[in-house]
């Protein structure tokens, strides 16, 4: 079975922003109560595990495992985005940032990672890309 990426374009790094990622994370329908969540050092994930925890949307025996160097995998995933958009300097604002998720959409469909629709059926991706964004196809 294929990875799934699941990504959350947020102005902060803050506890909001990570409990609404984690939310994110937890809804997707192959997604199951994990036993350990590993993330990198930003100090908002604690708070937000606990918080989830409280809330009852996160098993209460989920262990967080904060580690510089052990989600080096989840991080490989963005690193031909992250090519992309250094050579234009990055996004100069939040607004044009979004830009992000239709580059990543585009890559779950390069990966396979989209039901019933691969990369040759131009049609399938831009029936996709405009249910998901709310545009005229």
């Amino acid at each position: 079975m294929a990875k799934r990426s699941t990504f959350l374009l947020s102005a902060k790094r803050d506890a909001g922003a990570a409990k609404r990622f984690f939310r994110k994370a937890l809804a997707q329908p192959h997604t199951v109560n994990p036993r350990t969540v590993t993330v990198d050092k930003n100090p908002a994930y604690p708070k937000a595990i606990v918080e989830l925890k409280e809330d009852g949307e996160l098993w209460h025996h989920s262990r967080l495992r904060q580690s510089k160097y052990l989600n080096n995998i989840v991080e490989q995933d963005h690193r031909r985005i992250k090519r992309l958009v250094r050579p234009g300097l990055g996004f100069g604002s939040f607004r044009t940032a979004r830009t992000l998720a239709g580059v990543e959409a585009m890559a779950m469909i390069r990966k396979r990672q989209v039901r019933n629709i691969n990369g040759s059926d131009i049609r399938g991706q831009a029936t996709f890309i405009a249910g998901l964004f709310g545009i005229a196809a």
